[in-house]
């Protein structure tokens, strides 16, 4: 099942389509949507190698708009809007501790959060919910979003068919790792 998956995944990643659905992705993904753009922006790559620096430019820039949306929901509509996504993940003290932080380090946790496995989304929410200063917010979103990016990018140019082959012969493992490290990112969010 889990080859069959990762084949249609590879397929939709070579279709005409896939860009608009990876701007997509990563946009939703920073601010309210669960799945992060890697899981189609890798296959992206792995099917159009030579693309790899255009995909990581349109899911970083598109990652940072999202976050400027989740900024907005936190700065204005957290009642409404951000609370019921912190409430889905059980979150609520999380996203205060995380509030506080930001009066306390400012940039640096946009820096190091936006490169862990913790959706980035609580980022982007708290620091509208602690109005911290946009300008500074979207350069270090700029940054860390295009760090990670630019890195699976390089990695997967680089490496892609080793990467491709190794992914291939042990499906069940890189999925089971992928999940370990998406609920670990949700679980260590919830320990901050």
């Amino acid at each position: 099942m889990l080859n069959r998956l990762y084949q249609r995944a590879i397929q939709l990643a070579g279709s005409r389509y896939a860009t608009v659905w990876l701007a997509c992705i990563a946009f939703a993904e920073a601010s309210f949507f669960p799945i992060p753009p890697d899981v189609l922006l890798c296959p992206m790559i792995l099917a159009k190698r030579h693309k790899a620096w255009f995909y990581a430019t349109i899911c970083t820039i598109f990652s940072v708009f999202g976050g400027l949306l989740g900024w907005i929901i936190g700065a204005f509509l957290l009642q409404y809007l951000a609370m019921p996504i912190v409430h889905f993940y059980h979150a609520e003290r999380q996203l205060l501790n995380l509030q506080e932080k930001f009066n306390q380090y400012g940039v640096w946790i946009i820096l190091i959060k936006g490169l862990t496995p913790i959706p980035y989304k609580f980022v982007t929410i708290a620091s509208g919910a602690a109005h911290f200063s946009i300008m500074p917010f979207m350069i270090a979103s700029l940054v860390t979003r295009g760090i990670r990016f630019f890195a699976e990018a390089a990695l997967l140019y680089k490496f892609g068919p080793p990467i491709q082959d190794f992914i291939e012969k042990r499906m069940i493992w890189v999925a089971t790792a992928f999940c370990i490290l998406l609920l670990g990112g949700i679980l260590a969010f919830k320990y901050i």
